[in-house]
């Protein structure tokens, strides 16, 4: 089966433009999660910050995507 090289760019661009998305979604929940934090919210803050953890283990694996792909 041939290798669809093309394909493999145009995948990986796209995952690296979610990535960049995710990083700005993480960047923007922390920023709640310490207003909420400052204002006396801890329930609020420990969910924001349980949110930011999913985004970075979910951006690990998309950083391993994008680089299997561009390496294949």
């Amino acid at each position: 089966m041939p290798d669809n090289t093309d394909a493999h760019i145009a995948t990986a661009d796209a995952l690296t433009l979610l990535l960049h998305n995710q990083h700005a979604l993480a960047a923007a929940i922390e920023e709640v999660a310490l207003w909420a934090k400052a204002s006396g919210s801890p329930h609020t803050h420990d969910n924001t910050v349980s949110a930011i953890e999913t985004l970075d283990t979910n951006a690990q694996a998309l950083t391993d995507a994008i680089t299997q792909l561009r390496q294949s």
